[in-house]
This record gives structure tokens, C-alpha cells and sequence, in this order.
């Protein structure tokens, strides 16, 4: 008999709704009945209704409870979040969907997210937590899903558009494998303090830290010193040590990638790829940062064909013709002379060779 202990996470499998205990596995097909309502069928002959609703990230306790509330009254408690923070009702009995929808609608709870549209934006805690960010994660996902909003409750782009945000290099945000990301960068070395770094550092475990060798010793302050041709700005060594600030109010920025992503359908998952190296971090609405979003969404929905993603559309017509179409400069910074990655490396999840 199995010991019951409070280590690791509860089994999912207590949690789950009937309809989905009892069909587990025996599902025939779904569909996608229209923007934010999803309805799978199972070999049974049961359906089941999800009706997806964008949410912000960070959520107060009585949010939490209304949310609650509202999936007691129409889907007998079964609520549950996805991994880009949207939330999802789902409803066993087919004549609560409708209700279900006015009611989201009178709450002013935006319903969509689903087919050919721009989801929720996955980001991190920017400077709300996180003690390494190089520009803001919550702001600017409120500044950019403003001026994308009508992509949420429609499906008429060319396809799924994952877009997401990572504080800084670290990556908190998946920005490595998504169509369009928005990644904070630092572009100055660390600060030493050496009077922090002698008192309540571990010294080995700071050198240890650093993914390139950039840290070393300092034998003759005691301290640390830092390579600048090497550092990469990642803010691994502040992490390990408050004397080694790398933030900077005017180094710091954002960065673009594009054509990430995580699915297999159609070609294989790819790695996201630097388009703008630099945007100045302008709180509270960042515009450069959301104009240069907005262009890349519009571009891509004219130009791509149907179910192209991002990365599959700049492989058709080249990068060449990428940059001229989107109006973007190329720059020296976008060359890729990342050194930790092999020639060899794969992107794949098919792993047959």
C-alpha cells in the first residue's frame, strides 16, 4: 500500500471532471465551434464544452473567487489555467454553454484565444518579482494585447501566433521557441561591489555560475573580476550574489525574435531568431516595442498562406525578403555567432537519424 505524504504535487487525476474520467483516452475528435469555444467528442458519444477566456497573469483573491464562483454556477466547479495564463471553463452539459458566454460577456471577460489567433501572451514577473529583469513583463503584455486585442476573439490570421515575453535573457517566458518574443536584455557587465562580494558571497559557486568563464577570481582584492569579451549579461552571477548588479536604466532593453515553435505539425520545431537587436524601454505603454510587434502580426497575416506559421513563412520566402518586407534594418547584431550551441545542434522532437 502506497504511503501518502505532502511532497510533489497532487495526482491530476483527482481533480479531473467525469466526463473526463470516464472517456481518458477514448476521445473520437474535437472542433473549434468558434473563436473561444472548443467541443470534444468521445467514442461514448459524450461532449465536452471548453470555453476559453483571456486572464491576466498576476490575480487578486477575490478574482480568483469569482472565477470560481462562475464556473460553480455553470460547469459544476471545473476550472482550470493554461500554460499562457488563459482560463478555461469547462462545461459537461451543452445548455450552459451559451448562458455560460453572456455571463463572461457581462463581466466584460474577454472569450476567444482559440484557432488562427494571437492567445495570451506567456510572460515572467518583470519588476513586479523578479530580481534579474532587464524591462517590465505584465506592462508590456497589457501595451501590446491592446493594440492586438481583436486577434483574440477572431480566428482570421493565417495561423496559431504564439507570442511570448521573458524579462530577461534567462527565459523564464518560452521566447525561445515562439512566433514572435519579446526578450529583455542587459547590455552592460555586472557592478562589483567587492565589499558585497567578500561578505556574503560564495565565491566558487559565483565563478561556477557563469555559462561562458566570463568570472574569475580576484586573488589580490579578494573579490571577483569579470572578462568583458566574454559576458554575455545573463545575470546568473547576481543571482548567486547581490555585489554583482548587472541591471541599468539605460543599457537595458528589449529585443525581438521570431518563427519559433513548439509543434511538430507540418515541419519541426524550431528555435526562435533575433530580427531587432535593440528597443529602449519607455514605461508605461513602450510604443516602439508595440509597433514593432503589431508590424510583424500584420505582415505576416498578409503575406503568409493558410496554416503558415511564422518561422514557415520566412522559410518560403527567405529572410532576405523577411527584412524587406517588414521594414526591419539589418544589423550586425543579428548574425549568429552564438558559441554554446554546436553546429550540430538539433531542434527537432523526431528523434530518428
Amino acid at each position: 500500500m502506497a504511503t501518502r505524504t505532502d511532497f510533489g504535487p497532487p495526482d491530476y487525476k483527482t481533480m479531473l471532471p467525469p466526463i473526463i474520467t470516464k472517456n481518458y483516452g477514448q476521445w473520437k475528435y474535437h472542433e473549434r465551434v468558434k473563436p473561444g469555444l472548443l467541443k470534444h467528442v468521445a467514442e461514448s458519444g459524450d461532449e465536452l464544452y471548453t470555453v476559453r477566456v483571456g486572464s491576466e497573469r498576476l490575480l487578486s483573491t477575490d478574482h480568483v473567487r469569482e472565477i470560481c464562483d462562475v464556473a460553480e454556477k455553470f460547469c459544476d466547479g471545473y476550472v482550470r489555467f493554461t500554460s499562457r495564463h488563459n482560463i478555461e471553463f469547462l462545461v459537461s452539459d451543452k445548455k450552459n454553454v451559451d448562458p455560460l458566454i453572456a455571463d463572461l460577456k457581462k463581466r466584460g471577460w474577454p472569450v476567444g484565444g482559440t484557432g488562427h489567433s494571437i492567445t495570451n501572451i506567456v510572460h515572467t514577473q518583470g519588476w513586479i518579482h523578479c530580481h534579474t529583469p532587464a524591462t517590465d513583463a505584465s506592462g508590456i503584455v497589457k501595451a501590446v494585447m491592446d493594440e492586438l486585442f481583436e486577434y483574440f476573439g477572431t480566428s482570421n490570421l493565417p495561423a496559431y501566433c504564439r507570442i511570448s515575453l521573458a524579462c530577461c535573457l534567462n527565459m523564464c517566458g518560452a521566447v525561445h521557441c515562439s512566433d514572435i518574443a519579446i526578450l529583455g536584455i542587459h547590455r552592460m557587465v555586472p557592478k562589483l561591489n567587492h565589499d558585497i562580494i567578500r561578505t556574503k558571497c560564495e565565491i566558487p559557486n559565483v565563478i561556477a555560475a557563469c555559462p561562458t568563464g566570463a568570472i574569475r577570481p580576484d586573488p589580490a582584492n579578494k573579490s571577483l573580476v569579470v572578462n568583458e569579451e566574454r559576458c554575455m549579461y545573463c545575470g546568473n552571477c547576481y543571482t548567486m550574489c547581490p555585489g554583482m548588479p548587472v541591471a541599468d536604466p539605460k543599457g537595458d532593453g528589449i529585443s525581438i525574435w521570431v518563427g519559433g515553435k513548439v509543434s511538430n505539425t507540418r515541419s519541426g520545431p524550431a528555435f526562435s531568431r533575433l530580427v531587432i537587436p535593440f528597443l529602449p524601454n519607455t514605461p508605461p505603454r513602450w510604443p516602439e516595442t508595440v509597433d514593432a510587434v503589431k508590424n510583424l502580426v500584420e505582415v505576416w497575416a498578409k503575406h503568409a498562406r493558410k496554416h503558415e506559421r511564422m518561422g514557415e513563412w520566412i522559410e518560403r520566402i527567405g529572410w532576405e525578403r523577411f527584412f524587406d518586407l517588414a521594414n526591419i534594418p539589418f544589423g550586425e547584431q543579428i548574425i549568429d555567432d552564438f558559441t554554446l550551441a554546436s553546429e550540430t545542434y538539433r531542434t527537432t522532437a523526431a528523434f530518428k537519424w
